[in-house]
């Protein structure tokens, strides 16, 4: 067994050889600038959006029982850094070190940041995602990103294509979608995995909630920093509900199928969020996700106020069923109805911890343990393909949709410049039309 010392050392020597290319050529030195230093066992955090979810998932990484240091901040609002930093340095005194100097603003400010750390933490809206995360491997660091990691075909080949790169210089990546490392879904699909209820032919996954917040349009803001504001209503950042919000179910059904669907169709609309404030998504979907043995996993998410809520997961095998939710339920039936497992609901760790937990663990190790990145893309990407099929009302197939090039990203990030999608003198927006709308 190593003692301490030998594990301090072993960690050193992986974060450094991190930031080399394979093969073993050096980054630039821009690149190394903020590797791991050979006299410091600190795990150096840098912090890529400080909204909400960005502080959390830096609360979390600080909860851990590894040596780490938050030492650097980006986001492209001050008020946003501001709030974030308070939260932080008040709970985390000496585990915070970001002077001013090194909280950087602006649409650049990510590339600054990661150049500081071992570590980054992408929590910005999901369209920055690809950039970033491509951003974090060039520079060798190890990555904790939320998901969504894209918004459109384009963006997840970007994140595919920086996850091969990742696995080759040994890059821990570990993708915030949390029932994988939930104990419930992990022990009850240990089980299915190991034939518990046959081969899984159909399912049902859901997300209906009453919805989430709306930033009202300010005096004065340009109508680039009004989208990312409000930035859950504009596909460009967001990718809609079903990408952002469903995809964590849509993850189970891939998970549970050992695979990804070869097509995907369905319907979707705007019924009850229809207003201006609300962009350009929709407020329903429901979809159907075709797997190549021919299982069919039925999909539904929805924001509408007042009505009944449902947020699980549930398939049918050849020899039983089962039954997930995020509330710690994992239950399996044969087909007489006989109970043959229930996990626990009571006692069950916080996944959202756990992913850093587990992550922080192996780096303080010095182990490659996670590549989070390409099932995280794919199932980001199952979503969009239902998003695809919704606004068009056609069938969309796999391979056709992952060679899509109608990129949703503005062709200039400044406050200035205008999103591609743009409202008319009543200050609506174009809302897809199935039938109508082209996708692909």
């Amino acid at each position: 067994m190593m003692n301490s010392e030998d594990l301090r050392d072993k960690r050193r020597e992986f974060l450094k050889s991190s930031a080399l290319i394979a093969g073993g050529v050096l980054l630039n030195q821009f690149a190394f600038a903020g590797g791991h230093s050979s006299t410091d066992d600190t795990i150096k955090i840098a912090l890529i959006g400080c909204g909400d979810r960005g502080t959390g998932a830096a609360f979390q990484a600080l909860s851990t029982t590894a040596n780490v240091k938050l030492v650097a901040m980006a986001d492209a609002f001050q008020d946003r850094m501001d709030n974030s930093y308070k939260v932080l340095s008040d709970k985390f005194k000496e585990k915070v070190d970001v002077p001013k100097e090194r909280r950087f603003i602006g649409f650049d400010a990510y590339q600054k940041a990661i150049a500081l750390a071992d570590v980054v933490l992408l929590v910005t809206p999901p369209g920055f995602r690809p950039m970033h995360f491509e951003e974090a491997v060039k520079q060798g660091k190890h990555v904790f990103m939320e998901k969504p990691v894209a918004v459109d075909a384009p963006g997840i080949r970007r994140v595919l294509a920086a996850a091969e790169i990742a696995k080759q210089k040994k890059l821990n990546v570990v993708v915030g979608l949390q029932r994988r490392y939930q104990a419930n879904y992990r022990e009850t699909m240990k089980r299915i995995q190991d034939g518990a209820i046959g081969d899984i032919y159909s399912g049902q996954v859901y997300w209906n909630s009453g919805g989430v917040w709306v930033k009202k349009r300010q005096p004065q803001q340009t109508e680039m920093e009004y989208q990312m504001r409000n930035w859950y209503y504009f596909n460009w950042l967001c990718g809609d509900h079903i990408v952002e919000q469903h995809v964590h179910n849509i993850d189970i059904a891939n998970w549970i199928k050992g695979s990804y669907p070869v097509s995907v169709q369905g319907t979707g609309s705007r019924a009850w969020r229809t207003g201006k404030d609300y962009g350009e998504i929709y407020d329903n979907h429901a979809v159907e996700l075709t797997y190549a043995d021919g299982a069919v996993i039925y999909s539904q998410c929805r924001h509408f106020e007042g009505t009944e809520n449902r947020v699980d997961e549930s398939f049918q095998g050849t020899k039983g069923r089962t039954y997930l939710s995020a509330g710690n339920h994992g239950v399996l039936w044969d087909h007489k109805g006989n109970e043959i497992f229930s996990h626990p609901t009571k006692g069950n760790k916080n996944p959202y911890q756990t992913e850093h937990d587990e992550l922080f663990a192996a780096i303080a190790k010095g182990e490659f343990k996670f590549s989070d990145a390409e099932r995280g893309a794919k199932s980001c990407f199952t979503a969009i393909i239902g998003r695809y099929a919704t606004y068009s009302g056609q069938t969309i197939k796999w391979d056709e949709a992952l060679k899509a090039e109608n990129s949703l990203f503005p062709d200039q990030l400044s406050w200035t410049a205008n999103p591609k999608l743009m409202p008319d003198a009543n200050g609506l927006y174009p809302v897809p039309t199935p039938g109508k709308t082209k996708v692909i």
